[in-house]
């Protein structure tokens, strides 16, 4: 009997759920969100948590910050994996393969505000640095600035002169000519002041800037890489894979320019672009195969096509700054 009633009490014990258990019922058995039958932790029909109450502070912070950086390590996992394996992510994801590593986006986002956050504490105040009669260009000082500048020109529609100064031309574009009591607002500010407004705006919008060129850049590689599916039956053809890869190829982008704006020695600069530009065909042959020439002669013209797209963000930016305070 005692043996019985040790046994029972074993199964009893092994039956009921255990405070440990990351499966532990939760009650009700409805889901607040959709109203589904949800008897665990989880939704199995929407995903949300069946527990409501309230974390504590340290769990909240854990949850959101924790998770990507210190606690699970798909973070480092993943910054590892961007800087020396070029290819590697858009591969892995593509393959289904994706719990291990932060998803394209996230890590895009992630590395985004780092990168401007860094760049904009770091610089020093802003001076003034006259190329000609007809442009000039505003460059943050300080050991650590990365190296920005703006440059008006014509044929965009506006100049600046030397006291930075903007006008519109007669024949700029009809999007163009709504923002002139804006410039003249711009242009009775002094000097100083101009020159801090464009910086700081310049920073205020070059992150809507970045997401606005990842999709064009997706284009650029849907373009470039469009047909002979049938001799690279493995090449990404969907839209949404060039998306994918050009989310990492930005985040590697963002990663370089973060390490570019801290490491003071000139040398590790250049290997850093060097690293760069090396990465870029590695990386496009990684993730989309064929021959070495066809995959430089492709880096060229999407790299010369991207710069003009950002030349023309960077007007943008420019325009953002003076118009949008």
């Amino acid at each position: 009997m005692a043996i019985d009633a040790t046994e029972t009490k074993t199964a009893a014990a092994d039956s009921a759920p255990s405070t440990r258990d990351a499966r532990t019922p939760a009650t009700p058995d409805r889901c607040r969100n959709c109203g589904a039958e949800a008897t665990w932790n989880y939704c199995p029909s929407c995903g949300q948590e069946t527990l409501i109450a309230l974390p504590a502070a340290f769990t909240f912070l854990r949850d959101a910050a924790g998770r990507y950086i210190a606690f699970d390590g798909r973070m480092w996992r993943s910054l590892f994996a961007l800087a020396f394996r070029p290819g590697f992510l858009t591969r892995e994801y593509l393959a289904g393969r994706r719990r291990r590593y932060v998803r394209p986006a996230r890590l895009f986002v992630a590395l985004s505000i780092v990168v401007f956050a860094l760049l904009r504490f770091s610089a020093g105040p802003a001076t003034i640095m006259e190329t000609d009669g007809d442009a000039v260009r505003a460059q943050a000082a300080g050991p650590q600035a990365a190296g920005r500048s703006a440059a008006g020109t014509g044929n965009l529609g506006f100049k600046v002169d030397p006291d930075l100064n903007l006008s519109i031309d007669a024949d700029a574009p009809r999007w163009l000519a709504p923002l002139r009591a804006r410039v003249e607002a711009f242009n009775r500010l002094p000097r100083d002041a101009k020159a801090d407004q464009v910086e700081s705006g310049m920073f205020r919008y070059a992150p809507y800037a970045a997401i606005g060129l990842l999709p064009l850049f997706a284009l650029l590689l849907e373009v470039v890489y469009i047909g002979r599916y049938k001799r690279h039956p493995m090449r990404p053809r969907r839209y949404a894979a060039h998306l994918v890869f050009g989310a990492h190829l930005h985040a590697f982008a963002f990663l370089v320019t973060a390490l570019f704006a801290l490491l003071p020695y000139a040398t590790l600069r250049t290997l850093l672009v060097v690293w760069g530009l090396v990465y870029f065909v590695l990386a496009l042959r990684s993730v989309y195969a064929g021959s070495w020439l066809g995959v430089v002669l492709r880096a060229v013209v999407i790299a010369l096509a991207y710069l003009v797209l950002f030349a023309l963000a960077m007007a943008g930016l420019v325009v953002a700054a003076v118009t949008f305070r």
